[in-house]
């Protein structure tokens, strides 16, 4: 199984917090870290979004369907959230659009077995993968990428 963070790209300051829209600067972030995963991302990805205004304007960049989610938003627990992936038993690629700090515990949990406070970059990317071994099953980062290196 693939499992896809993407934080949501730069957003504005404000209250309500699910109603901060992204920033001109976070569109642009948001259009390239799209066409890097456009390149990359199976056909049958399974996308799953957050219900706030800045992760729904981030994945609607990527131009595909996806499902919106309250497992994914704004101090939704990794445990939750993992558990709506079906990591780490899933056959499928699952891209996940969300916040910090969820994001950040659930790379490092699935990287390390402990749910520390690991930061991803705003519109950043860390791809993870889970294979089976002769060992049982092994999770590493595939990748991570950042938009201002796009």
């Amino acid at each position: 199984m693939d499992l896809i963070l993407w934080r949501h790209a730069e957003a504005e300051a404000g209250e309500p917090d699910d109603g901060r829209a992204l920033t001109s600067k976070g569109h642009k972030q948001a259009e390239k870290m799209a066409a890097w995963l456009e390149r990359h991302l199976p056909d049958n990805c399974r996308i799953l979004v957050s219900p706030a205004q800045r992760a729904q304007q981030t994945a609607a960049t990527l131009g595909r369907r996806y499902k919106t989610l309250a497992e994914v938003a704004p101090g939704a627990s990794y445990t939750k959230l993992l558990a709506a992936t079906g990591w780490p038993d899933g056959k499928e690629t699952v891209l996940v659009v969300g916040h910090q700090p969820t994001l950040g515990q659930v790379a490092s949990f699935v990287l390390t077995g402990e749910a520390s406070e690991w930061s991803i970059k705003k519109a950043g990317v860390w791809w993870l993968t889970n294979r089976a071994r002769d060992e049982g099953m092994s999770a590493s980062l595939r990748a991570v990428v950042s938009p201002d290196y796009l």
